[in-house]
């Protein structure tokens, strides 16, 4: 017997209550940004300037140890990561930690560096700064921009598709909803002061990937429905496509928040912050995909005057599904 988290066959309709959905969309990106804007984001190293220190010892590397060592100094936002490498020796243990700017300077000082390593060789006696570089202002400022240009090229690049993929009404609805999850996931991460780094930047961009991809499988379904009944009435088609498509719908977002979860859980802080916004994605993705990129192409409303000849399948002869 095969589980089944959504019925074979339904008949919801998605769009009683559409009005309601876009007005509740709409409340939270305009919260989201208001968070932006008065209270910003926790910029990590990546984006607010810090020092970058490699360390080497004989002794195994604990993060949780080199972590709270490091607290008791209180110098803001540090990141630890374990390197491995097989040219490495085994006695050869290296770490990278980063160290956020202090308020009103380029770099952490050197009188900083000294009390780390005074922190550190309490965990690991033998420990080595092997190397320590600098991040400034100038740099974080550039890479803001470089993943800001990013984010908005990765949507135009969908507009661009999905136009020529489909029609302009689907176009719209589609790149409402990738800046629906992109505000939403900005805005949580505003409120809730989690760490904004690049990686946050990936998932950002990940996002986007996964919310198109759930648009684009409805919106394939819509088009083929709307050859294949033509004197139906466009709700009820968006309807039809929807409850066609929402096992497959469910069954891909259960199973990649099953992994994402344990990622969460196990994965350790460096990742948390990513799978974290991959989590917030995925949920809002999905949504966004039914509630506000349907609904909205429901609203402009589409033309079915295809010029091209339609087999027993519904499908355009030349068509090749995305």
């Amino acid at each position: 017997m095969r589980l089944r988290l959504v019925p074979e066959n339904t008949s919801w309709d998605f769009f009683s209550r559409a009005r309601m959905w876009l007005g509740i969309s709409a409340v939270l990106v305009v919260v989201a940004l208001g968070s932006f804007f008065l209270q910003g984001l926790n910029y990590g190293i990546d984006f607010r300037g810090g020092t970058t220190i490699r360390t080497e010892s004989t002794q195994t590397i604990d993060v949780g140890a080199y972590r709270d060592a490091l607290a008791a100094l209180d110098l803001g936002d540090i990141t630890i990561v374990e390197v491995n490498d097989p040219t490495f020796r085994a006695d050869q243990n290296v770490a990278m930690i980063r160290i956020q700017a202090q308020d009103g300077q380029e770099s952490v000082t050197s009188e900083v560096i000294d009390s780390a390593r005074v922190a550190l060789q309490a965990v690991s006696e033998d420990i080595k700064f092997v190397s320590v570089e600098s991040v400034g202002p100038k740099v974080s400022g550039e890479l803001i921009q470089t993943a800001a240009i990013a984010v908005v090229l990765a949507i135009g690049a969908v507009l661009f598709y999905i136009w020529l993929r489909f029609e302009w009404q689907f176009a719209l609805g589609a790149v409402a909803a990738l800046v629906h999850d992109v505000v939403l996931t900005i805005g949580v991460f505003s409120e809730l002061q989690i760490r904004f780094d690049l990686a946050i930047i990936a998932a950002l961009l990940t996002i986007v990937g996964y919310s198109l991809n759930d648009t684009v499988v409805v919106f394939d379904r819509v088009r083929e429905n709307l050859i294949k009944y033509k004197s139906k009435d466009l709700k009820e088609v968006l309807n039809l496509s929807i409850n066609e498509t929402l096992s497959r719908t469910f069954m891909t977002s259960v199973t990649t928040l099953l992994a994402l979860i344990a990622l969460f859980v196990l994965g350790g802080d460096v990742i948390r912050g990513f799978v974290f916004a991959m989590i917030w994605g995925v949920v809002v993705g999905t949504y966004s995909s039914i509630f506000v990129a349907s609904a909205i192409l429901l609203r402009l409303g589409v033309k079915r005057d295809w010029s091209k000849p339609v087999d027993t399948t519904g499908n355009q002869f030349g068509d090749v599904d995305a």
